[in-house]
C-alpha cells in the first residue's frame, strides 16, 4: 500500500473513531470558525525544527484557518526564562510553549500545562480526523501526565551522535602516520581511548598541515548548562553514569558515601576523560552552547565530535551553511566496556535523546486556537519535509518516506541509527527537580572547566551539594 493510500485510510479510519460524523471538506476552515483573525503567540528556541515551524508550518496553518501564529524563535535561555515566567505569573503572553523533554516534569508538576487528551475530548469538534497520538514515535511518552493524557505535541526528536570527518579518517597519509604512532589502524572511536588518540592526532596532524583544525569539539562553556548537559547526558552514560548520578531508589542518593554515583570512580573518570579533550577542541569551545558546536563541526574546524541531530541534516547536505558537505559520518559513541550490554538489556543508556514539544498554558489566552495549531503540526502530510530540513523524526512512518530515505542516504545514515539504535539513548530522568539541582551544582562544574578545581574534587562537591539541595527541597528525608 503507498504512503498516501495509507495516511488516507488512517484518516478516514481516525474519523471514525472518533465519530467525527460527515466527511468534511475542509476540517481546517470548519473548525476554526469563529476563530479567524485571532493571534496566537508561541516561543521557541531557535533550531533548525522551530525555524521550519516558524517559516512554513505557521503560514500554511494561517492560510488554512485564517488564525495568524506568532512565532518567536530565540535563544535556549531566553526561551526557557519567558515561557516559565509567563507561567508562573499567569500572564498568558504565550498561547504555545516549547517543553523541552528535560523540563516537562517540573511543568507537570506544577500544573503549568492543559491536558490535550481531556481538551479535543471536551471539544470534538476541534479533533482533527488524522490526529491520533499512536501515530508518534515513544518519544511521545515523555509529554504524558501519570493519567497517560498527552500534554504536549512533539514537534522534535533526535539522538546526540558521534560526527566525524569521513575524508580525514579515510585520508591515506593520515592513516599512515596514525597506525606509526599508535600501532593500530585509524578509525571510528569504539572506546574513549581511541577517541582521544585520535582527536591527538588530528589536533597535532593540524598544526603540522597548517589547518584550522583540532580533534574534537566540546560542548565546554564555562558559564551556560550546556556544558552541564554535554557531561551528564552524553559522556557520564558512555562510562555507566546514570540519571545523573543520583539513585531515586536510594532516597535521591547523589553521594558514593549514601549510595549514589554522582561521584564515583566512574563519572570521575568520565569527567578526567573530557576534560583532557579541551587541549584538543577549538578555541571557542569554552564558549560554546550546543549551537556553536555544531557551527564549528559545520566549518570543517574539528575531526569528530558529539553533536545533536537536529544538526546532522543540514551540516551533511547545506552547502550554504556548511563547509563539511559529502564529508560527514555518523556512528554511536565510544563507549566503556559493559555500556552497550546495559543499554541493551534496558538497564542503562548510552547518549542522549533530545527533543521537545509544544504545549499551551494554561494562563494562554487562546486555547481553542492553539489546540488546532498543535494538531496541524502534527499531521502526517507535513513531517516528511520538516525531517529532511530538521533532522527530526516524531511520527513512525516518517522514517519510511521516499524524502527522508533519500536524505538519510546524504547524512551517512543518521535516519536509520536513529531508527535502528534511538532505543539505545534516553532522554533526561523525570526529575521535578531538575533545574535546581543543575544550577546548584554548576559553578563546581564549570570550575572544573577553567581548572580552578580537579575533576574529582569538583564531582566530589556537585554530589554533596546535590544531596543538600534534594534535602532543601523535600526528596531527601
Amino acid at each position: 500500500m503507498s504512503g498516501l493510500k495509507r495516511m488516507l485510510l488512517g484518516a478516514a479510519v481516525a474519523g471514525l473513531m472518533v465519530g467525527a460524523g460527515p466527511a468534511r471538506a475542509d476540517f481546517w476552515s470548519d473548525a476554526a470558525k469563529g476563530l479567524e483573525g485571532t493571534t496566537i503567540h508561541g516561543v521557541s528556541e531557535s533550531t533548525p525544527p522551530s525555524n521550519y515551524v516558524k517559516d512554513v508550518l505557521a503560514p500554511a496553518f494561517t492560510k488554512a484557518t485564517g488564525i495568524k501564529v506568532e512565532f518567536e524563535a530565540t535563544s535556549w535561555d531566553q526561551m526557557y526564562d519567558k515561557a516559565i515566567k509567563d507561567m508562573e505569573a499567569n500572564t498568558g503572553i504565550y498561547d504555545f510553549v516549547y517543553i523541552e523533554q528535560d523540563i516537562v516534569y517540573s511543568y507537570l508538576s506544577r500544573k503549568f500545562l492543559v491536558d490535550i487528551t481531556q481538551s479535543l475530548a471536551d471539544k470534538p469538534n476541534l479533533k482533527a480526523p488524522d490526529f491520533d497520538p499512536a501515530m508518534f514515535t515513544t518519544f511521545v511518552n515523555y509529554f504524558k501526565g501519570d493519567n497517560g493524557d498527552i500534554f504536549g505535541v512533539p514537534m522534535e526528536a533526535f539522538i546526540k551522535v558521534y560526527l566525524y570527518r569521513k575524508d580525514l579518517f579515510d585520508d591515506a597519509k593520515a592513516k599512515d602516520a596514525f597506525k606509526a604512532k599508535y600501532g593500530y589502524d585509524l578509525g571510528v572511536a569504539k572506546t574513549h581511548q581511541q577517541y582521544k588518540d585520535n582527536a591527538d592526532f588530528f589536533t597535532a596532524w593540524g598544526k603540522e598541515n597548517n589547518l584550522e583544525l583540532w580533534g574534537s569539539t566540546v560542548q565546554a562553556h564555562t558559564g551556560h548548562p550546556a556544558s552541564w548537559y554535554e557531561f551528564f547526558e552524553s559522556i557520564a552514560p558512555t562510562f555507566g553514569v546514570y540519571n545523573w548520578g543520583i539513585d531515586a531508589s536510594k532516597n535521591y542518593a547523589a553521594t558514593v558515601e549514601h549510595g549514589g554515583t554522582m561521584n564515583s570512580p566512574e563519572a570521575k573518570k568520565a569527567l578526567e576523560f573530557w576534560l583532557s579533550l579541551l587541549p584538543d577542541a577549538p578555541p571557542e569551545s569554552t564558549a560554546s552552547t550546543w549551537d556553536e558546536v555544531a557551527a564549528t563541526f559545520a566549518a570543517g574546524r574539528a575531526a569528530q565530535g558529539m553533536v545533536y541531530g537536529e544538526n546532522a541534516a543540514w551540516i551533511a547536505t547545506n552547502d550554504t551553511k556548511s563547509k563539511v558537505v559529502g564529508k560527514v559520518g555518523v556512528a554511536l559513541p565510544p563507549l566503556e566496556p559493559g555500556v552497550l550490554e546495559a543499554a541493551e538489556s534496558g538497564k542503562g543508556y548510552i547518549g542522549y535523546y533530545d527533543g521537545g514539544a509544544f504545549g499551551i498554558p494554561h494562563s494562554s489566552k487562546n486555547k481553542d486556537a492553539s489546540l488546532l495549531f498543535l494538531e496541524y503540526i502534527a499531521q502526517p502530510s507535513v513531517q516528511a519535509d520538516w525531517a529532511v530540513a530538521g533532522s527530526r523524526i516524531t511520527h513512525q512512518a516518517t522514517y519510511d518516506d521516499p524524502k527522508v530515505v533519500a536524505q538519510d542516504a546524504k547524512t551517512d545514515g543518521y535516519y536509520t541509527l536513529m531508527k535502528n539504535d534511538g532505543r539505545l539513548f534516553a532522554g533526561a530522568p523525570p526529575y521535578p527537580f531538575h533545574a535546581q539541582v543543575r544550577e546548584a551544582t554548576a559553578p563546581f562544574f564549570y570550575q572544573a572547566i577553567t581548572g580552578e578545581l580537579s575533576a574529582s574534587d569538583a564531582l566530589d562537591q556537585m554530589a554533596a551539594t546535590a544531596e543538600k539541595e534534594l534535602t532543601k527541597l523535600g526528596y531527601r528525608k
